[in-house]
């Protein structure tokens, strides 16, 4: 019987194994890729680098400098950081609103919050550009309410779940000894809910920072581009395209992404179970 197991762990074991090795491969063969000259990117994808193919950071000062990929940064940190505040904030403060507040009116909003996270994006698309386009918000600081509404529903969802763990009573002293709603909820319901707001920070983050779509639609690109819609700009005209320039640019784009969630996987797994605690 304990041979049985032991062959069980060690099939378990390799599988898994094989599984992250191949899910760590593409993101290897592009790191091997972002050092060789353009020509052999197409050529000979799957091949390391040699002595005739390496050209060390070229392609990386090429995305830099040719193409502009850091101020593609500065504007993806700085609707991905306004985004996933503002979504953090509002959707907390609103479903400990909806949770402690029974009534018909926070009831629509619950369903409302849950019914747009069945919505595909496509149905809206379109008419979101254009509304955003009207609007004005078709600029970094304008995107983060567009983000806003559509992180809403996910958000909601997480932290109503987990204010409906939070005792009352707490809630209830508070206010006895004189804190308003809003001291009470920054004072004593947001550092309980620490876990569910790291869960959905980094949900959060991985989706705005990776997104390409929803930018590439509301943003008027002349002034502003994030990583995705560079790289996309990397693919020139009569089918042209630098490989070399958007391996890199992937690179540099992938490794903050898989660095903050190795940092911060810990997190996720304790904030969904916590979120997923039913009143």
């Amino acid at each position: 019987m304990g041979k049985k197991k032991d062959i069980r762990s060690w099939l378990g074991t390799a599988g898994f194994t094989f599984l992250c090795l191949a899910w760590i491969a593409p993101i290897v063969i592009v790191l091997f890729d972002s050092f060789k000259k353009r020509t052999f990117i197409n050529l000979e994808p799957f091949a390391l680098p040699t002595e005739k193919t390496f050209v060390g950071f070229e392609n990386y000062l090429s995305a830099i400098n040719k193409y502009g990929f850091l101020d593609a940064v500065g504007w993806t940190v700085f609707i991905t950081v306004g985004s996933v505040i503002a979504i953090l904030l509002c959707t907390s403060m609103c479903a400990w609103f909806i949770t402690r507040i029974q009534n018909f009116f926070t009831k629509l909003i619950y369903l409302l919050c849950v019914f747009s996270m069945v919505v595909p994006f496509q149905m809206v698309m379109f008419t979101l550009a254009l509304t955003s386009d009207r609007l004005g918000l078709n600029t970094p600081w304008g995107i983060i309410i567009v983000y806003l509404g559509f992180g809403a529903g996910l958000a909601v969802f997480m932290f109503t779940g987990f204010v409906k763990s939070i005792p009352v009573e707490i809630e209830e002293a508070a206010m006895i000894d004189g804190c308003t709603p809003l001291r009470t909820f920054f004072s004593i319901v947001l550092p309980i809910m620490k876990p569910t707001y790291i869960s959905v920070g980094i949900l959060e983050i991985m989706w705005v920072w990776n997104d390409f779509l929803l930018p590439y639609l509301v943003l008027d690109t002349n002034k502003y581009k994030t990583i995705s819609i560079v790289i996309q700009y990397m693919k020139g005209s009569y089918g042209r395209v630098d490989m070399g320039a958007i391996m890199a640019a992937l690179i540099m784009a992938v490794i903050p992404v898989i660095v903050f969630y190795l940092a911060a996987q810990k997190h996720i797994i304790k904030g969904v179970a916590a979120g997923a605690v039913k009143g």
